[in-house]
């Protein structure tokens, strides 16, 4: 089968034919990919920000945003079977551990993250465990591909939203990409809040609009005095950080009011905080990681219902490395899609 798979940092995914996994336990799954999603995390293991944090030796294929058609099921698998449409959650868990047991999957104690610290889905075929699909039913993989993580991680991250807010609280989301324009769209559906979107692109501020933000902001424009100009000088109760760079960290505070929280979904930057402005203020800063099994459950669900649809760009397995430069651009909207 072909593959687009890593041989050195900085360097283009090169295109080469490699053997079809095989299955290796009574409950795996060799799933046909036919679509997987182009994340900025791959573009962040190109170029090598990951290489201390995993311990995985090149070459190996990328992609970690998997869905397609199973081909074939191991002996010990009930719930699935051979023809049908599934996403793959991420990561591939044992279900002992205590993590896996509270149902926080991506927490798992022995995960096996496949396109990260394993072979991953820019191939025609890739082999996971029954634990990790979710069925389809009449969505095409292609088109929900981008679910798996983009989708999956500002749904929880949505959640820690809601749990911090009331109807009319104000909510900053700084960056409305791949990400951020799937974290919109579940703010406007799951929450009944006031929403804020932040970016650099004119493009994507019109996209922001279109998928329902109360307000938008030209970040080039001093974004923190145009938050306080909205929110009467008060500030948002919680700013969803999607980019994660040292000037959206250190914004993210400042446009926060009294008792608010900012969310860091993406990575990158630095978060420099005064300890006095944090208590005087009682701010809070938390993390927020990839969703769990049922979180992608709930996904799935809301795009069957309409309430979420993903912008994708579908290029050929050939174009992945086009993709990651438009990426690395930030002109991309929305999300690029490999159709192996």
């Amino acid at each position: 089968m072909r593959a687009a798979r890593l041989f050195a940092y900085d360097k283009p995914l090169k295109i080469v034919d490699v053997d079809i996994p095989r299955l290796k336990n009574s409950t795996d799954v060799l799933v046909h990919i036919t679509g997987a999603g182009v994340c900025h995390t791959d573009l962040h293991i190109v170029e090598g920000v990951w290489r201390e944090k995993v311990q995985i030796s090149l070459p190996y294929t990328l992609g970690h945003e998997n869905a397609g058609v199973i081909e074939q099921t191991g002996e010990d698998v009930t719930a699935f079977r051979k023809g049908e449409k599934v996403i793959l959650h991420p990561v591939i868990t044992d279900g002992l551990c205590r993590a896996c047991r509270i149902g926080e999957d991506m927490h798992c104690e022995n995960l096996v993250f496949p396109g990260i610290t394993a072979d991953g889905g820019f191939a025609e075929y890739l082999v996971t465990s029954q634990r990790s699909l979710v069925k389809l039913h009449d969505l095409k993989p292609e088109d929900a591909a981008p679910l798996a993580d983009a989708g999956l991680t500002v749904i929880r991250a949505v959640k820690k939203v809601a749990s911090r807010t009331t109807s009319g609280s104000h909510v900053v989301v700084q960056g409305i990409g791949g990400l951020g324009h799937i974290g919109l769209q579940l703010l406007r559906c799951m929450t009944n809040t006031v929403v804020t979107a932040v970016d650099v692109v004119e493009s994507k501020l019109r996209l922001a609009e279109k998928l329902g933000a109360h307000h938008v902001i030209d970040a080039r424009k001093d974004p923190v005095k145009q938050v306080m100009k909205i929110t009467d000088n008060k500030g948002a109760d919680v700013v969803m950080d999607v980019v994660g760079n040292d000037q959206t960290l250190a914004n993210g505070v400042k446009m926060l009011r009294k008792g608010g929280t900012v969310i860091i979904v993406g990575y990158g930057g630095i978060a420099n905080l005064k300890a006095i402005d944090m208590i005087f203020s009682e701010y809070s800063v938390i993390g927020s990681l990839v969703g769990n099994w049922d979180e992608l459950r709930e996904l799935i669900e809301l795009t069957r219902q309409g309430k979420v649809k993903v912008l994708t760009h579908m290029g050929k397995l050939d174009e992945v490395n086009d993709i990651l430069e438009r990426m690395k651009k930030g002109t991309f909207e929305g999300r690029g899609v490999v159709v192996p």
